[in-house]
């Protein structure tokens, strides 16, 4: 069964982290879309379970969909070149 968390909206100021889902009692699989609106970089940074933490860059005025498996938390991360805002969308799943 999969289950839709709401929407959330980000607005970070330069060189400031987040994190905007955590599962700490084993991970669960997932899809997590980042929509960022903003004219800097943002990371998205994920921890899995048994897994090296990976981050991802999406670029000013892009979007970015990822299927994760035994996501333990998910944050965004802005970089030193300026504030980003935007919006974060976490999709669980039992598959």
């Amino acid at each position: 069964m999969a289950i839709l968390l709401p929407q959330q909206f980000f607005n970070l100021p330069a060189s400031v982290g987040k994190s905007y889902y955590e599962n700490l009692a084993g991970g669960i699989n997932a899809a997590v879309t980042v929509n960022n609106n903003s004219g800097f970089p943002v990371n998205l940074v994920l921890y899995r379970v048994n897994a090296p933490v990976v981050s991802y860059v999406i670029p000013a005025f892009n979007s970015l969909t990822l299927a994760v498996h035994a996501l333990l938390v998910a944050g965004l991360l802005s970089t030193a070149a300026g504030a980003v805002f935007g919006t974060i969308e976490v999709a669980t799943s039992d598959f």
